[in-house]
């Protein structure tokens, strides 16, 4: 199947790009655009600075205490509870990168790494509030009620899958009970070039991801669709952003429009697929789990959001 699929598909681009040059420049532009001003500026600080914590040591400190208090609640090691809170709050797709790089290091085992990593994989609160909420629905009121239908459903599974599991550090890698913060802790600067470096390349990859989405977006919107839900259904679960502003810009009503873009959010498009699996590929995280749960967050965001409308 696959050396059927990926030929067609890069046949396809190639014809797109010739066949429609304008629409192919704009799209390269607009996913351009959406990189430099509101990924590189946003996520490149942070990748940076999650892999300087990482692998100079501070972090295991500075977790090991808030687990102490989440262990009764969630079934998480001290070391997810990291992906767990930027996967939430800083979006997708550092959630699926801390995880690997927290496994990559050591210091969570691949069992928890598998599991985490299929539900700290969000959309931040940021783009939902400011971009879906103000600027496409002009609903600023939603957000309380949009963060609950997002991020609620994804986190219950976990727990009721995980129940009172319990997960621990590799043996190899466990560390050393009883000794001080300020032995566990190494910063030096080839630390520092190594996050840089880091940083700068997790950020290229992401910025390929989506000129080339936002591409077979545009792609699909060119489809000869007279039905304008199908329509926004293919470019919302191919890339979101896209997906959303299309959207916004048809005559929907509120109560399909609002659940519609509930689910895009929840998937986070075919582009954040990509580029998930694309973090997660030195670890080999299966990603077949990662597909259904994003099915079921997809699934319950579209019934709570229409729920709420209705």
């Amino acid at each position: 199947m696959k050396k059927i699929l990926y030929p067609v598909l890069l046949i396809g681009f190639l014809l797109y790009i010739l066949i429609f040059p304008e629409e192919s420049v704009n799209a390269a532009a607009l996913g351009l655009n959406l990189w430099y001003e509101k990924m590189l500026p946003t996520l490149l600080p942070f990748s940076i600075l999650s892999y300087i914590l990482i692998h100079s040591g501070i972090l295991d400190g500075l977790t090991r205490g808030i687990h102490r208090l989440l262990k009764h609640v969630f079934p998480v090691s001290s070391a997810g509870i990291y992906p767990l809170a930027a996967g939430l709050l800083f979006g997708f797709p550092m959630g699926s990168k801390i995880t690997a790089d927290l496994v990559t290091a050591g210091k969570m085992s691949r069992e928890e790494g598998e599991r985490l990593f299929c539900v700290c994989n969000n959309i931040s609160p940021v783009f939902i509030g400011s971009f879906i909420l103000n600027d496409c629905l002009n609903r600023p009121d939603l957000r309380i009620p949009s963060y609950l239908i997002l991020y609620a459903p994804p986190l219950i599974l976990y727990m009721l899958q995980n129940g009172r599991k319990t997960f621990t550090v590799p043996k190899e890698h466990a560390s050393f009970a009883g000794q001080s913060l300020k032995k566990t802790t190494s910063m030096s600067f080839q630390i520092i070039d190594a996050g840089i470096m880091n940083g700068f390349e997790t950020l290229a990859k992401l910025g390929g991801y989506i000129i080339l989405f936002a591409i077979l977006a545009q792609m699909t919107a060119l489809l000869p669709l007279s039905n304008p839900i199908l329509k926004c259904l293919l470019i919302g679960f191919t890339e979101i952003t896209n997906g959303i502003s299309y959207t916004a810009k048809q005559n929907l009503d509120f109560s399909i429009m609002y659940p519609l873009m509930m689910a895009y959010t929840a998937f986070g498009g075919l582009s954040g697929f990509a580029q998930t699996a694309s973090m997660v590929k030195e670890c080999r995280f299966s990603m077949l789990p990662y597909f259904l749960t994003k099915i079921f967050q997809t699934t319950a965001a579209f019934l709570l959001a229409l729920i709420f409308v209705c």
